[in-house]
């Protein structure tokens, strides 16, 4: 097969193993920069050209697209799905993900157990907000924020005021969640492939740190994880409609909460953690899922 992974870097450990697990595998692996591609949009030929040439033959895409190129990267993927090009995640699905609201809405919809979150626009009722979701301390999040950048935690009534004050009055949008004081500074990876978890670590934030985020300086350990934890990180995978995706959870007094789910999850922390090829079996899982023109939706949404 020919297996092209959407990625502006070769260099970087996710998209080297996935590009060292295909070529294992005898396969034929490309590494295209989302933003080189452009595309030629008309309704019987559907083509993309990236480099000065028109691409042709890719029988699948991984897509690894960022959070900053996010409407130009599904772009990408959406021709590709007009082409019959098989997509690992499909546009509308890292769509759905990225919009930390809608995602939410969704898993809130379908029973999915979450922190309470709160959402508003106007700072006129920010005492009443902040009270919805439990009181101080809480956590402040911007709705663009990614790696654990854009998440304070508010420890007072008054600090919460004053954060959600300042992020409104730089036009930010921004989601208010309980603080899950039991998770104690850690939350836990779930790696889903083809609604199945292949992997799951815990991640610890450094001292003094409520971010567990590795690029924040967390470690990471492998664990053996709940039914339950197990049930709701495939659940929440396949609302979102992902086949690969990393879901972050916390453990709560009352069970299972996810944080967020995410589209292009890095391989490097879970498979130094884990010590499991998991770029191996996103690759087998395309070998057994892949076949022309069997994107649900078409590019469509």
């Amino acid at each position: 097969m020919k297996i092209a992974i959407l990625s502006r870097k070769e260099s970087l450990y996710s998209t080297r193993r996935l590009v060292e697990a295909g070529q294992s595998r005898g396969h034929e692996m490309q590494v295209i920069d989302p933003l080189r591609c452009y595309m030629n949009i008309t309704p019987h030929n559907p083509s993309m050209h990236y480099r000065g040439e028109v691409l042709e033959g890719v029988d699948a895409v991984i897509p690894r697209i960022g959070a900053s190129i996010t409407f130009y990267g599904t772009a990408v993927v959406r021709q590709f799905e007009m082409m019959g090009t098989y997509s690992v995640n499909e546009s509308v699905a890292i769509t759905r993900s990225r919009d930390k609201l809608r995602s939410l809405q969704l898993l809130a919809r379908k029973g999915i157990g979450l922190a309470v979150t709160g959402y508003a626009h106007s700072t006129k009722y920010t005492s009443d907000l902040i009270q919805m979701v439990g009181g101080a301390p809480l956590v402040v999040k911007l709705l663009e924020g990614t790696q654990g950048i854009g998440v304070v935690l508010a420890e007072t009534n008054k600090a919460a005021e004053s954060v959600i004050e300042a992020f409104r009055g730089l036009d930010a949008e921004i989601l208010v969640q309980e603080f899950i004081r039991e998770a104690n500074g850690s939350d836990i990876r779930c790696f889903v492939v083809g609604g199945k978890v292949v992997a799951s670590m815990m991640r610890k934030g450094k001292e003094g740190e409520f971010r567990s985020n590795l690029h924040r300086g967390g470690t990471g350990t492998s664990i053996k994880i709940t039914p339950e934890e197990r049930s709701t990180a495939v659940r929440a995978a396949q609302i979102m409609g992902l086949n690969v995706a990393g879901v972050d959870m916390l453990r709560s007094n009352h069970g299972p909460v996810v944080m967020e789910v995410n589209s292009s999850p890095g391989l490097e922390g879970i498979e130094t953690y884990t010590g499991k090829d998991v770029a191996g079996t996103v690759i087998e899982f395309i070998e057994k899922s892949a076949k022309p023109n069997q994107t649900r939706t078409r590019g469509r949404g």
